[in-house]
């Protein structure tokens, strides 16, 4: 009999630790967003040395907003409060919405603060960072939405979705205390590579994760992970590419 209990209890610790994986995971992407800012936002902010246009500090409340708001949710499913879970998806919707929208303005902007300083052509190249990092958000985003009735699929998706926005965070880093001074103006394509691969290092920890829970890493994973790899290793080529310069280009042009 004491081994029968004791088997339920490795079980039922077993069962919480699973379902409370994600609430983690959320809290890890939540942590990483907010250190990775510190330095370069979150602080000058809270001394008064930080000046930008309202368009940037609107991208940053809304890009942080949506770590609390992911934690949020991957608690109430974690604890079983799923009606509520659902009734807050809408709030999801109209926040990756506004994301998506301030994530292009952003983009813009920059752009044309680089060609304020006569680095048209490097803020040209560079915009293909964000750009695709925030069509892979909103792609893999919509992905979720659909298979909400799918919850090992929507659940996935939505921690993909997180842990591609934690790039930038940890790009933060990379510049305050690696990178060397130099001249204003956006820094190579190729340097985001390092930063975001230690971002991905979140998304290692899911696929081991699944493997020791079920035998083997969620197709979500594997193939949300290959692309989401691909698109930022494939950025440094194809924003050197004349093709991208007349596109992006386009854009700047209709901005200013």
């Amino acid at each position: 009999m004491t081994t029968l209990i004791d088997g339920n209890r490795v079980r039922a610790s077993a069962a919480s630790d699973t379902r409370y994986f994600y609430f983690h995971m959320a809290l890890a992407c939540t942590a990483v967003a907010f250190l990775g800012f510190a330095p370069t936002y979150w602080l000058p902010l809270a001394s008064g040395s930080f000046s930008s246009s309202p368009v940037v500090h609107f991208h940053g409340m809304l890009f942080f907003a949506w770590t609390l708001y992911f934690a949020l949710q991957t608690w109430l499913a974690a604890s079983g409060q799923i009606a509520r879970h659902r009734t807050m998806g809408m709030i999801g919707v109209s926040l990756a919405t506004a994301m998506t929208i301030f994530g292009f303005l952003v983009a813009v902007n920059a752009m044309k603060r680089s060609a304020a300083i006569g680095q048209t052509d490097a803020g040209i190249a560079f915009v293909i960072v964000p750009l695709s990092g925030i069509l892979f958000f909103a792609v893999v985003f919509i992905l979720a939405v659909a298979a909400t009735r799918q919850p090992e699929t929507h659940k996935r998706l939505m921690l993909l979705a997180g842990i591609s926005l934690l790039d930038a965070a940890v790009a933060r880093w990379f510049l305050t205390f690696l990178a060397p001074p130099g001249p204003p103006g956006p820094p190579p394509v190729e340097v985001t590579i390092a930063p975001a691969f230690v971002a991905y290092l979140l998304l290692v920890v899911a696929i081991v994760f699944d493997w020791r829970t079920r035998g083997r890493p969620h197709p979500v994973y594997i193939y949300g992970g290959a692309t989401l790899i691909a698109v930022k290793l494939l950025n440094w080529p194809i924003s050197a590419t004349a093709a991208w310069h007349s596109f992006a280009g386009g854009i700047l042009a209709l901005a200013q």
